[in-house]
């Protein structure tokens, strides 16, 4: 098979890494509004594993040139 290298998907779990931080950001602090640190951490926390994410799907395996 010619193509074999190409049709391989990458399990390198970027995008489920952005769904998971959007999910943290966006739900998290309206599970436990009487607790605002909890929901003001887990905004910052959704950002860095969205950010984290972000870079494995789209920038790490980028060829300089």
């Amino acid at each position: 098979m010619v193509h074999g290298e190409h049709n391989k998907t990458r399990n390198n779990g970027g995008f489920a890494m952005i769904i998971f931080g959007a999910l943290l950001l966006f739900l998290a602090p309206n599970i436990y509004p009487e607790m605002p640190e909890l929901g003001t951490t887990s905004l910052f926390v959704g950002m860095i594993i969205g950010g984290i994410g972000f870079y494995l799907k789209f920038f790490r395996n980028r060829t300089k040139g």
